[in-house]
């Protein structure tokens, strides 16, 4: 069960999140991107993500965890894209509940992980294995 002020905060960022910051972030050329495909509607949906490739890999920190909509998506189907500095990256996405969030965050970039930190709870470390 939530508690009170988690589930007031949730509310408030989601709400904020859906209607004005990721319809804004989605348009910006440089905005990273991740592609999920929804659970239900089988459509595409797309989320602007703080994260960092390492490699083969991109790593990113879900900031409500398993409540996150692009999470569930992932639960349900794997398979996403990236948009990574305005190229599309296919690959698996794995979430790892077993890896340490607040130290991943420092690996990533700055802005991002402050803005995770502030708002986030049940912190949650997605890793996708690019397929290129």
């Amino acid at each position: 069960m939530m508690s009170r002020p988690f589930e007031t905060k949730y509310r408030a960022v989601t709400a904020f999140q859906r209607r004005i910051g990721n319809p804004v972030l989605r348009r910006l050329p440089t905005q990273t991107l991740l592609e999920t495909t929804g659970r239900t509607s089988g459509l595409p949906r797309r989320t602007p993500v703080g994260g960092r490739r390492v490699g083969n890999s991109f790593w990113l920190v879900s900031e409500f965890g398993e409540r996150s909509q692009y999470v569930r998506n992932i639960k349900a189907n794997p398979r996403v894209r990236v948009r990574i500095r305005g190229h599309w990256h296919t690959g698996t996405a794995h979430l790892l509940p077993d890896d340490d969030p607040v130290a991943r965050l420092r690996a990533l970039p700055r802005l991002n992980s402050a803005a995770v930190r502030v708002v986030g709870a049940g912190l949650l470390t997605v890793r996708v294995d690019l397929d290129e």
